[in-house]
């Protein structure tokens, strides 16, 4: 065998191992480069936090609240948004990857809704005033005081108390007592011993400061009354 003989088999076994080895590195390259290049889904892209999607988008179920998501919301349109996730938390605020030296925009103060606390009243819904009540009787005081007449025309005892001046007291039936110098304000409350509804009727007297107050039964417990208030300027009240 010639020199020139081993030199071409020299050369071609070096060829043969060069190609063999791009054969096996060639499928490596592009599965790596196919891997690099697949990019990960958002679904919280930044566009829903930029005008106009800012005020007009809502956002998915799950990313963080944009100022028409938090708007909706606060009136009950849709469900409070969800807290971000701790991935969402990483990539930054609409799930992207913070670039260096950008700040994530922030949502504006008077878009934000207000949760309120456990427990408390909602603020945005408006609140319904109850009309004032109208007195059952007006009685003219005498120097602030008033005597009351308690007439009992049931047939069950009555227990009745001037709140803050008397212990409980009973009043039989068909009977009457009669409660003198009271200060005004002042609050009496009654009750039948055998638990039954009392309609109660104050009349004024034709002497200044006696108020006169009877008892009657009531079938109807919507007519059932248990407290009386006299205020200071003669007006009487029934609850």
């Amino acid at each position: 065998m010639n020199i020139k003989s081993q030199n071409f088999r020299k050369s071609t076994g070096l060829f043969g191992a060069i190609f063999g080895g791009l054969l096996i590195s060639l499928p490596v390259i592009p599965q790596a480069v196919a891997q690099q290049s697949t990019p990960k889904i958002n679904p919280c892209p930044r566009i829903f936090y930029e005008e106009p999607h800012n005020n007009q988008v809502v956002v998915p179920q799950g990313c963080p609240p944009n100022a028409l998501t938090q708007r909706l919301a606060a009136q009950g349109l849709l469900p409070v948004p969800a807290t971000r996730s701790q991935e969402q938390t990483k990539l930054g605020v609409g799930g992207e990857t913070p670039q260096p030296g950008v700040i994530p925009p922030r949502p504006v103060p008077g878009d934000q809704a207000q949760q309120p606390s456990p427990g408390a009243a909602s603020t945005n819904q408006p609140q319904l005033l109850q009309p004032p009540q109208t007195p059952s009787a007006t009685i003219a005081l005498a120097d602030g005081k008033v005597n009351i007449k308690l007439v009992n025309d049931t047939a069950a005892n009555v227990t009745f108390q001037v709140i803050g001046d008397t212990a409980p007291r009973s009043l039989q039936g068909k009977s009457d007592v009669t409660l003198q110098g009271l200060n005004a304000p002042v609050s009496v409350t009654f009750e039948r011993q055998d638990h039954g509804q009392l309609i109660v009727t104050p009349q004024p007297s034709s002497e200044p400061g006696n108020l006169e107050v009877t008892f009657k039964e009531a079938t109807d417990a919507t007519q059932g009354r248990s407290t009386m208030r006299i205020e200071r300027n003669g007006s009487v009240f029934l609850n």
